[in-house]
């Protein structure tokens, strides 16, 4: 197995706040014969499937705990081999090796995101600091190293097949930014470094659900003033299911808060519900994590120092695309003031319909949403709620079929229920086939709706990945949202910015599915990369076909109005000020963070140094970051983000760049040539080669960042 993959994707976190790709193999080879079925090799049809329905927290500790033995007993049999180290002998066991704790994994993973609770918190918590011990023992493997080094070393004068090169080189990278060269006095601290940021991250982690877990605002009926009716009937549902009958619950989760910061009329309500959501990890009590995160700072500084690296970040990104802070920052300047100059129109001209109105106040954060619905209203005559009654979840999924089918040639088709094991009655089930040979490529699961216990945001991940060297196994991916669950017989309606995550997460699937790789290494990716593909895939939301044949209204199965599509289109760059700050806002405390000086760090107040940096760089004072950082979960509940948050950007300018290729094809978002290169280029190869070298492949030449200026409406030098 690839152990960048164990560590990152698997070890450090499996709660991640935005996209999530958790690696993950299975192997036909050594069976597994042991009682706990977290363990067992997957079972039933499509070669194997999780067994969602037999799956107890209770056997969590002792499948992790078996698992992580059970693996260090794998590479010891590597290490001990008396044979001259060589890609036989010593990476492809080492790929191989550790299918039995994947698997546990897979169940902790669905534990900690979907079905949370105080049990598995608690032995979340016991499990932190082992887990982080056996990582370290694989990682300061003076035996393992050295036989993975030989083989790196001879290869460098004789060069090995091109997939065996990359997937040496990755692993040998990481084992070496992992600390593998150190001597053992500093091993030791390394070690010690790394487990105690497990626990710290475990905390993080568990302290922001709880937060939106204790922290409902339920509404009376003389409250529910501007709310729309499906928001209001699932607001009811929400209070019923927490015991408060009649009432109406507003949980401290982004697709709660945000529309009913959009659409409520009571400004009070609207300040308590936006406190509570970004005062998430920040109350000063129990579950605050400020503390926490000034430690996480400071250890992830001294750990990267015992590498001779001088700050975090320029550790963390020697194998992005940016390859340093530098590069990452320049970027986002070159955005950010731009962003600034919007954000001033858009504040200018909500404050215009408050005085208008007769309102006597200032635009706060709080009232941004609220008044840019009126002002989009009123520059485009384009009302989101309206917009939303031709946003049904069930449509929108046969869109992203269908998309899947013109681009990819996959055809998918429901699962007949009880057929696969499921983890909660709410997921369904699609197998995915390609449409030309029905050869079968995997299984794609949807969980779609919120619930106590799972963590917030949009994520996809894999419950099994493709690889030739196991067995090209079908593929296990999944799509997890947080959708407010209608009341029953009632349409679920989305905003369109939620039906272009919808089709974001999806993208991350595909990526999946289309996997056609050798060695399961190269199956992770690399952050800032990876997120363009996703990007680029919201683009099909808008195309005419997916509009034409999706976008219906849930009563009357009209198609949305051509007029209706066109306001859409116009108003695309509008609140752009505030997309873009509020991100980049993120982004930019997330760098500012990791390049800290080590005297900087010694005192630190992340509360007040938020604060402080904001101002420094001139944040508008009716935005906050879209998310702050007591509960900036994408960099302080692991390190798959952490000074990789910029990345959404970087794949931005790839998908601006990208949309243009499409739109100036013969056959536009839908030209089969492109298309082709698409797959074969960008999406089956995964981390099979270098991404820029990938994406000129596909494009003929590298991205310019023009498009992406362009895109958002900002003027370009």
């Amino acid at each position: 197995m690839s152990f960048k993959s164990l560590k990152l994707g698997l070890v450090i976190t499996v709660i991640l706040s935005g996209c999530q790709e958790k690696k993950t193999k299975d192997h036909t080879t050594d069976r597994v014969n042991i009682d706990n079925v977290l363990l067992q090799d997957y079972q039933g049809p499509y070669e194997g499937v999780p067994a969602f329905d037999k799956m107890e927290v209770s056997l969590v500790q002792p499948a992790i705990e078996k698992g992580m033995a059970m693996h260090l007993a794998e590479i010891d049999k590597i290490v001990a081999s008396q044979e001259p180290p060589t890609f036989e002998n010593t990476i492809i066991p080492f790929e191989k090796s550790g299918a039995a704790l994947d698997r546990a994994f897979t169940y902790y993973g669905i534990f900690s995101s979907n079905m949370s609770s105080d049990a598995f918190r608690e032995i979340q918590q016991k499990l932190a600091p082992e887990i982080s011990e056996y990582t370290s023992k694989i990682s300061q493997n003076e035996g393992l190293f050295k036989r993975i080094k030989t083989v790196y070393e001879a290869a460098k004068d004789n060069p090995l097949p091109a997939q065996q090169q990359r997937t040496l080189q990755l692993i040998y990278e990481d084992f070496a930014m992992s600390g593998a060269d150190l001597n053992a006095e500093d091993k030791k601290k390394y070690a010690a470094i790394n487990k105690e940021l497990s626990e710290l991250y475990t905390r993080f982690s568990n302290n922001v659900l709880a937060d939106e877990e204790n922290y409902v605002v339920y509404l009376t009926e003389d409250q529910l003033g501007g709310l729309p009716d499906s928001f209001i009937k699932s607001a009811a549902k929400a209070a019923a299911d927490r015991g408060k009958e009649g009432q109406f619950a507003i949980t401290n989760t982004r697709s709660s808060m945000d529309p009913f910061l959009t659409y409520s009329t009571e400004r009070a309500l609207r300040e308590k519900v936006w406190k509570n959501y970004y005062s998430r990890g920040d109350n000063e009590d129990d579950y605050d994590n400020n503390a926490i995160i000034a430690r996480i700072l400071k250890l992830r500084d001294q750990r990267v120092a015992l590498l001779g690296y001088e700050n975090y970040a320029e550790w963390r990104l020697q194998d992005r695309m940016a390859k340093t802070p530098e590069n990452a920052m320049d970027l986002m300047m070159k955005v950010w003031p731009a962003a600034l100059a919007r954000v001033k129109e858009e504040v200018s001209d909500m404050q215009a319909v408050a005085d208008e109105e007769g309102e006597n106040i200032t635009i706060e954060p709080w009232d941004y949403r609220f008044y840019a619905e009126k002002v989009r209203k009123a520059t485009y005559d384009l009302d989101s709620e309206e917009v939303k009654q031709y946003l049904e979840l069930g449509n929108l999924t046969q869109a992203l079929f269908f998309t899947a089918g013109e681009l990819f040639n996959f055809k998918f088709t429901p699962v007949e229920k009880g057929s696969v094991p499921v983890f909660h009655e709410d997921v369904k089930v699609w197998e995915v086939t390609d449409k030309g040979s029905g050869k079968l490529i995997g299984l794609w699961y949807l969980d779609p709706y919120a619930r106590q216990g799972k963590r917030s945001g949009a994520w996809a991940t894999t419950y099994r990945s493709r690889t030739e060297l196991t067995g090209n196994q079908p593929v296990l991916a999944s799509n997890n949202s947080n959708f407010i669950k209608p009341a029953p017989g009632e349409p679920l309606l989305i905003s369109w910015d939620d039906a272009e995550t919808f089709f974001h997460e999806f993208g991350h699937a595909l990526h999946f599915l289309s996997s056609d790789v050798k060695y399961p290494t190269l199956n992770g990716g690399v952050r800032d990369y990876t997120e363009f593909h996703s990007q680029l895939l919201e683009r099909w939301l808008s195309t005419d076909k997916v509009i034409h044949q999706f976008l219906r209204h849930y009563k009357t199965d009209e198609v949305i109005p051509k007029t209706l599509v066109a306001k859409i289109k116009k108003a695309a760059t509008f609140n752009q000020g505030f997309a873009t700050t509020e991100f980049l806002a993120s982004a930019l405390m997330d760098m500012k963070y990791h390049t800290m000086s080590d005297e900087d760090l010694k005192n630190l107040d992340p509360r007040q140094y938020e604060k402080e940096t904001l101002k420094a760089l001139h944040m508008p004072g009716e935005i906050v970051m879209r998310h702050r950082t007591p509960h900036f979960g994408h960099v302080f509940s692991g390190e798959g983000y952490a000074t990789g948050y910029y990345g959404y950007l970087w794949a931005d300018v790839l998908t601006a760049d990208a949309a243009e290729a499409f739109a100036e094809a013969p056959g536009g978002f839908y030209d089969k040539e492109l298309a082709q290169k698409l797959v074969r280029y960008l999406f089956a190869p995964r981390n099979s080669v270098d991404p820029a070298e990938a994406y000129k492949k596909f494009r003929g030449r590298e991205a310019n960042i023009d498009a992406l200026m362009r895109d958002r409406g900002f003027p370009v030098e």
